[in-house]
């Protein structure tokens, strides 16, 4: 998560705590992290555009990317060299999952890709958003407690859950 997503983040927080005071917000910036890592990992979904790089088999076959939804495929190497348009196909379905077919010498492959929901804190739907800063004012809030997080949380997420039940190949 970048700073300045991290800082948006702290901010709607602090509004929903109502506390004025910038004293707390390193805390409040780890609460959102992991609030939005567990967003990341509910959804299953990356919800920041960032670049990711992954490692797919090049058998021949199509294979889907882990990372969802794809913008872009920038580039598919071998052992750090770029592989040439003739070796591989690349497509990115209306899902926003993006797929990868290599045929020739190499076993496994790295794909450079763009992936991402929204491009910043502020783009993010705001239910994801609201999500996020729930779970983190209520972790702030429940430091001394063990109880189970608000349900409200995942009621705001489950819309954008994507399950994957099998691997899919095309």
């Amino acid at each position: 998560m970048e700073e300045a997503d991290r800082a948006a983040g702290v901010a709607a927080v602090r509004a929903l705590l109502r506390i004025g005071s910038e004293a707390e917000d390193g805390l409040i910036g780890a609460l959102v992290s992991e609030a939005f890592d567990l967003a990341e990992r509910f959804t299953g979904q990356v919800l920041i555009a960032r670049s990711i790089s992954e490692r797919i088999a090049a058998d021949g076959t199509w294979r889907r990317l882990v990372a969802t939804p794809v913008r872009s495929i920038a580039e598919v190497s071998a052992d750090g060299a770029p592989l040439t348009a003739e070796v591989y196909a690349v497509d990115i379905d209306a899902d926003g999952d993006g797929w990868v077919r290599v045929s020739g010498a190499a076993r496994v492959v790295t794909v450079a890709l763009q992936a991402g929901l929204a491009s910043d804190w502020a783009s993010l739907p705001s239910a994801i958003q609201g999500g996020i800063v729930r779970l983190a004012a209520y972790r702030f809030d429940a430091r001394e407690a063990g109880e189970a997080p608000p349900a409200a949380v995942s009621a705001l997420w489950r819309p954008y859950r994507r399950l994957r039940l099998a691997e899919a190949r095309a």
